[in-house]
């Protein structure tokens, strides 16, 4: 398992949270999605083999938000 830790901008409150946790969760491949809101980070635990990072960050960018 792969574990990245990814700045992202223009989070502001539990809303956003519940997007980028249920969004990036039902990835196949994701096994955990965790945002802290205060710091502006997501981080994530994902097998390389069967989704890649650009996926995740393409996931994360298309609900609006930036990734830094």
């Amino acid at each position: 398992m792969e574990k990245i830790t990814l700045k992202v901008a223009g989070m502001s409150c539990n809303h956003c949270v519940n997007t980028i946790q249920g969004n990036v969760g039902k990835l196949e491949g994701v096994s955990q999605v965790k945002v802290d809101l205060k710091e502006g980070k997501v981080n994530v635990e994902y097998d390389a083999s069967k989704i890649s990072l650009d996926k995740i960050k393409e996931t994360i960018d298309d609900q609006g938000y930036d990734i830094a």
